[in-house]
């Protein structure tokens, strides 16, 4: 029993012509149904009969179609695609096989034969990997999305900054935000004071992999392994938790694509172009927005948390690290000796650690078991070199040599890598010179200090310094 395959008008067309066959229905009523002229109808019952219904089927059903390609021309341009232009969509390669080549074609058309060919993917094998979604939390103050969006915010009317943004998890609401110029520990320790203050503590923060929540390198870091950041929250009894990828917190990084439409273009007809600006404007901006995209939680119930009494925020988002006192009651960080004076307190610190707390606003202390030591600081970087012992001959060379460095790299070195980024301090006592642009010295100086050729041993010996060159 042989099977055809029939498209949905040819099927139409049969049940019809059967019709007409039985005499249920007119040829005329036929062919205006069909769209066809009446003369058409007595052709086609004459293939009915004939060949049944296989005679209704399109006689060029698997066949190449008349306007196709032929197949030389096919891998022609397969081949110039292949080779110029592996990396472009079918669009753009059109453009250029015109161009160029002198090729033209249809952009679907080259569609079709990249993707034959392997060299583009159709919009459904493009589509992103799917996720499994995650349920909202029960209750507001459960978990806290926080994230940093760079952009510029302010358009061409300030510089590009970024944008911290605190999102509930459970209701979606903009709990905080603050326009810091950088991703940095110091912004999210002065911005996540703010926010405990106004809401209490929550439960968790959930953030993505930023050096400022999560040591990558844990396993040889020294001490625990904890960020500055992770351990300020530890201390105050709050749990960190790092996303895996981005789409896991996908509500803070869909609210970060709502702030850059709806918030630029907030601040644009307010006419605010500066950081401080913003940060006064935000929250007025935050209670429309979240009247707009906020939504109400599965528990009624609020899980932040006050402050205990033992808990001093300001003392807590702290950039904490162990230095040793030297028998002359001095410290070294950052490239800076500090010299503590001698009191009761300071004397018996010698050989023993202490802390050296930097704080957000860029006050800069020494504590010890609570005790906050005075100091006196010099920086090891401001230092003066040892002058250089400079013949008079060769004086000539070595101003002309101080004054090409001096003009491609000025005096200075650079701090430890180690060190807090400092962006965000309104003010602290370690400045950071421009980097230096490397130096080829060997294209520095006169002729004078460049070596000239080597000596052969009858040319020593006419000097008379033969005997002072020694033999290897």
């Amino acid at each position: 029993m042989a099977v055809l395959v029939m498209s949905d008008g040819e099927l139409s067309r049969f049940d019809t012509l059967m019709r007409v066959n039985r005499g249920e229905l007119r040829p005329t009523d036929a062919a205006r149904l069909l769209g066809i002229q009446r003369r058409q109808i007595y052709r086609l019952l004459d293939r009915l009969r004939a060949e049944g219904a296989a005679g209704l089927v399109s006689a060029k059903r698997g066949r190449p179609s008349n306007r196709r390609y032929p197949d030389d021309f096919r891998e022609r341009v397969v081949a110039i695609v292949r080779e110029h232009y592996y990396d472009f969509g079918p669009t753009l390669a059109r453009e250029y096989l015109a161009e160029r080549h002198d090729i033209h074609l249809a952009c679907e058309t080259l569609r079709q034969f990249m993707i034959k060919a392997g060299l583009w993917k159709d919009r459904e094998a493009r589509r992103p990997r799917p996720y499994q979604p995650r349920y909202r939390r029960d209750c507001r103050g459960e978990l806290i999305q926080i994230d940093g969006s760079k952009h510029w915010w302010f358009e061409d009317r300030g510089p590009q900054c970024t944008l911290l943004v605190y999102i509930d998890d459970a209701t979606s609401e903009l709990m905080h935000l603050k326009m810091v110029q950088s991703e940095s520990t110091f912004a999210y320790m002065e911005a996540t004071r703010e926010y405990i203050e106004r809401h209490g503590k929550p439960v968790a923060f959930y953030s993505d992999q930023h050096s400022v929540f999560r040591n990558s390198r844990a396993s040889a870091a020294r001490g625990d392994g904890m960020t500055h950041f992770g351990r300020a929250l530890d201390a105050l009894n709050i749990e960190i938790i790092c996303a895996n990828s981005p789409q896991a917190k996908g509500r803070v990084e869909r609210a970060n694509a709502t702030l850059q439409d709806r918030l630029v273009k907030a601040m644009r007809l307010e006419g605010i172009s500066s950081i401080d600006d913003a940060n006064v404007f935000l929250d007025s901006y935050m209670a429309r927005h979240n009247a707009r995209f906020a939504r109400p939680a599965f528990d009624a119930r609020d899980l932040h948390r006050p402050l205990a009494t033992h808990d001093d925020l300001r003392s807590i988002m702290v950039w904490r690290e162990q230095r040793t006192v030297t028998a002359a009651l001095t410290l070294h960080y950052n490239k800076v000796m500090f010299i503590l004076e001698p009191t009761a307190i300071s004397k018996a610190l010698a050989r023993k650690r202490v802390t050296v707390c930097e704080y957000p606003d860029g006050r800069l202390e020494i504590e010890h078991e609570g005790h906050v030591l005075p100091y006196r600081q010099f920086d090891k970087m401001r230092q003066v070199n040892q002058p250089a012992i400079v013949e008079n001959k060769h004086l000539d060379a070595a101003l002309l040599l101080a004054r090409q460095m001096q003009a491609i790299m000025p005096h200075h070195r650079k701090r430890n890598n180690d060190a807090p980024a400092r962006r965000d301090q309104t003010m602290h006592m370690f400045p950071e010179p421009e980097p230096p642009a490397k130096i080829d010295r060997r294209k520095l100086g006169g002729s004078k200090l460049k070596r000239g050729p080597r000596l052969s041993d009858e040319a020593l010996r006419e000097r008379g310094t033969l005997r002072f060159v020694q033999r290897t």
